[in-house]
């Protein structure tokens, strides 16, 4: 339309050619339109993943607290990763009410000031604290493995990286210390930028309706969010690369110190061991590639397209404020990928299960105690002891042979 007619045409006429554009703060005239994969596919995993995170990690911190008498440093680690998937198994039932009916919560509403405030603090705060603990579990096999393995010429890592080190890396007390250390690193990091994202740019999206708006939870503000939230999203993203490759470095050094002393040492029975070793180190960090690397390879693209949709004007057309928002779908692939990440907390117990022979035993025992309370408690306590008495082993200031066995029946 020429700009003299649509100058002398109606104002109803003019307001159809009226252009929408989204205001900087990412609050919109559209709304999320959420499919099947919001709507049904996410609660019903998020419920899938309630039902089987909560007991298995409830069960592991079980075995890991009372049923192993000696503790270790993987033990320690792996005892606080559970702590952390049992909470994290906890907010799995507000994650999934919010994705089946946050698109018609009031973001006033109750339900999804508890997921804004309370929900998505605890997630980030867990997801990030099981990588950080996992990481040091790598460590701390690393140094115990280099230390009391032998192969055809030492590790450059034993002369490039001070001797205290690797002492301290299999130390319980020092164990103890990271663990309360990633605690309070997780939570005073993660925390107020969470609140901050919760009060002052969640509450800035609504939905158009005749007469104003009605501010609703799933929509672009809350799972966007601003400029501030997404700032910090860099150097986190940063520091879990920098992690994930630490931890691939350290594999890398580990197997290839294994192949060497598969070709040197003389303890026949250490082949099998070494060999066990390699199938746990690649278990577990197929593990963390899987669950973990998707999602903070997908974050970064996603803050770039939601800097990029800020600027975007949007053709002419009928009722184009009503329309769905253009990063709908990459909100529910990045919603996809964040599930994949909590899956962690399903697949944990069932990785201490297959690596840690310990676990295993202590676990089955359990298990027998439970189907046979009255008749066999007392022999399934004296296969525990011997167990523990075998676990005691990992304790501090063994000798270097029995930490070579036991270290490689620990979860790497």
């Amino acid at each position: 339309m020429p700009l003299n007619d649509l100058i002398r045409a109606p104002v109803s006429d003019q307001m159809e050619y009226t252009p929408c554009t989204f205001p900087p703060d990412n609050s919109s005239f559209s709304a999320l339109c959420p499919t099947a994969a919001t709507l049904f596919f996410l609660p019903s995993v998020y419920t899938l993943l309630f039902l089987t995170a909560l007991p298995g990690n409830a069960l592991s911190l079980w075995v890991f607290l009372q049923r192993i008498s000696t503790t270790s440093p993987t033990h320690i680690y792996l005892s606080h990763l559970s702590i952390s998937n049992l909470v994290l198994s906890l907010t799995t039932p507000f994650l999934a009410a919010y994705y089946a009916w946050g698109s018609v919560w009031t973001l006033s509403g109750l339900l999804c000031q508890l997921v804004l405030h309370g929900i998505t603090p605890l997630l980030y705060i867990n997801i990030y604290i099981s990588f950080m603990i996992l990481t040091w579990v790598a460590l701390s096999r690393f140094a115990a493995l280099i230390r009391h393995t032998h192969a055809s010429r030492p590790s450059a890592c034993t002369t490039l990286l001070p001797h205290g080190f690797f002492t301290c890396l299999t130390k319980t007390s020092f164990a103890s210390r990271v663990c309360f250390t990633v605690w309070v690193v997780a939570v005073g990091g993660i925390v107020p930028v969470t609140v901050y994202y919760s009060v002052n740019e969640a509450g800035e999206g609504g939905l158009a309706e005749e007469g104003g708006y009605v501010e609703v939870c799933y929509s672009p503000a809350v799972e966007i969010g601003g400029s501030l939230s997404a700032a910090f999203t860099v150097p986190v993203i940063t520091i879990f690369f920098v992690f994930y490759l630490l931890v691939l470095l350290s594999y890398v050094t580990v197997l290839r110190h294994i192949r060497r002393s598969r070709r040197s040492t003389n303890v026949t029975t250490s082949h099998s061991l070494l060999g066990r070793v390699l199938r746990n180190i690649v278990v577990i960090q197929v593990v963390l590639s899987v669950c973990l690397l998707p999602f903070h390879i997908f974050k970064p693209i996603f803050i770039f397209l939601a800097r990029d949709q800020r600027q975007l004007t949007y053709s002419p057309g009928p009722n184009i404020c009503n329309h769905c928002h253009p990063l709908s779908a990459f909100i529910e692939l990045k919603n996809c990928l964040l599930l994949l990440a909590a899956l962690r907390a399903s697949t944990d117990p069932l990785m201490y299960f297959l690596l840690d022979k310990t676990f295993r035993h202590q676990t089955l025992g359990l298990l027998r105690c439970n189907q046979n309370n009255r008749g066999s408690k007392q022999r399934c306590w004296s296969v525990a002891e011997s167990t523990n008495q075998k676990a005691g082993q990992l304790g501090d200031g063994n000798v270097a042979t029995a930490t070579v066995d036991s270290s490689h029946e620990s979860v790497l």
